[in-house]
């Protein structure tokens, strides 16, 4: 006897467009514990409270979007909240970048923000995330 899984088992794989937006907010959390670990290691004596707070908040961050891309790969939609609202501030923040010398950053940080949001809201994203599958 066999049973055929549906879509709300492990074994469901996301689609491509998440699967992509997944992985670039994996990055993210990377970049963000990259970040959060240069912070502590230029540490000084002088601004150890600024220090500490600054690499908390990158550690724990990068911990939120890691968490939350693992979700969007396993298909919860909760997940799809907060990386939106994530993807948002990145786009303010690569227009506070934008001109001069960090031109190439808001392009970065405004590129990686679209591609996510682009593959959050395809419609096999939107079907895959769906809760009533």
């Amino acid at each position: 006897m066999t049973s055929t899984p549906d879509a709300s088992t492990p074994s469901a794989r996301p689609p491509a467009p998440l699967t992509v937006a997944a992985s670039l907010v994996g990055v993210e959390a990377g970049v963000f514990g990259i970040l959060g670990a240069a912070e502590l290691f230029s540490l000084q004596t002088d601004k150890v409270v600024m220090a500490a707070t600054t690499t908390l908040f990158f550690l724990v961050y990068g911990v939120a979007l890691a968490v939350c891309a693992w979700a969007l790969w396993r298909l919860r939609s909760w997940a799809r909240a907060p990386v939106v609202v994530a993807q948002l501030i990145q786009l303010f923040v690569a227009w506070d970048f934008r001109g001069g010398e960090t031109t190439w950053i808001a392009v970065a940080l405004g590129v990686v923000a679209v591609l996510v949001l682009a593959g959050i809201f395809h419609p096999q994203s939107l079907d895959a995330l769906a809760e009533d599958r």
